[in-house]
């Protein structure tokens, strides 16, 4: 009876400290959000989204820092992540572009390469022109492109073949207009180009995320002509989405995190646990409002099975408009 005490003891011991080998891990140096474009963009909104959650709600007891590393379409941010094997403070935004490059051959990288943390929100992407231009709808300003492509630059950000670049493509096809004729400026920087280049006159119109340019719509430094919603927001009662302008278009664009590749489970296990709390917590809320940002949340293996199939998905579709071979 005694050996069977010790024996159950024993057992209850690994047991523990098992559970709580799950639960030990936490960060041991600043917590470093890397968002791989310039001040401004989506990806930076997003980290510093969860910077001032994870602060104010107080999630984590170490400092949380943003770096902007723009370049490459994000490979310069996601690049330095991955060479930071094995170390869980290191966390980085990313979009639909990490499959698009691959899918392009613009960056070797793909979700395989990172440990996949989790999706976090979807935003509606808006196409804008400056506050003074003639066109007040999609219809004016692709029969505009048609007629004169040279002419009727469009700025996009941080590299092509970005859900705001395809679905301006979408846009043209189903306005009649020949994507290939469509003429675009990449600006690396996103919004904190894009909205300059636009305001100044160096290009007719950008397609951006809806957040980007929520603020200087609002403020009439710019007008949102079109977004990709399926209905009207609150926040924008006047702006018609493009099903409203008589094209069948909902084109939704998500961002989430990715963390360095080599991560151990309980490492996965820590941030995982972290994450759920601040999607719950009403600074997270307040913000996810306040950018027009719809919550979609999924965890590390939902958004590693979503990335697969949209990989996939993408895929056929550029094969079938003949962006890719």
């Amino acid at each position: 009876m005694k050996k069977l005490f010790v024996l159950f003891c024993a057992t209850l011991l690994v047991v523990a400290s098992s559970g709580a080998a799950l639960a030990d891990w936490s960060p041991k140096r600043p917590i470093e959000l890397i968002a791989p474009a310039g001040p401004g963009g989506g990806w930076d909104l997003l980290c510093r989204t969860i910077q001032k959650t994870l602060k104010e709600e107080k999630l984590v007891d170490r400092p949380v820092l943003v770096t902007n590393k723009p370049g490459g379409g994000g490979a310069t941010g996601w690049n330095y992540l991955k060479g930071k094997e094995g170390k869980g403070e290191y966390i980085a935004a990313t979009s639909t572009l990490l499959i698009l490059n691959n899918l392009f051959g613009k960056s070797p990288l793909s979700y395989k390469d990172f440990t996949v943390l989790a999706n976090l929100q979807a935003e509606w992407i808006a196409v804008a022109v400056a506050k003074d231009a003639p066109w007040t709808n999609g219809k004016e300003l692709f029969e505009a492109i048609d007629a004169d492509p040279d002419g009727m630059v469009i700025g996009v950000g941080p590299a092509l073949g970005n859900d705001d670049h395809i679905s301006f493509l979408m846009l043209a096809q189903k306005y009649g207009v020949d994507p290939q004729k469509i003429k675009f400026v990449v600006y690396p920087k996103t919004a904190a180009e894009q909205i300059p280049a636009l305001m100044g006159g160096h290009v007719k119109a950008i397609t951006i995320g809806l957040a980007e340019v929520m603020e200087q719509h609002k403020a009439d430094n710019l007008r949102i002509i079109g977004i990709s919603s399926k209905e009207r927001l609150e926040s924008l009662p006047n702006v018609k989405p493009w099903v409203e302008q008589g094209v069948d278009m909902i084109f939704p664009h998500w961002r989430g995190i990715i963390a360095a590749p080599g991560l151990s489970e309980e490492q996965i296990a820590y941030w995982q646990g972290t994450i759920e709390k601040m999607i719950e917590t009403p600074t997270w809320k307040e913000q996810l409002e306040k950018l027009e940002w719809a919550p979609f949340y999924q965890n590390p293996a939902e958004f590693a099975a979503s990335l697969a199939d949209q990989t996939e998905n993408f895929q056929s579709t550029l094969k079938r408009v003949g962006l890719i071979k």
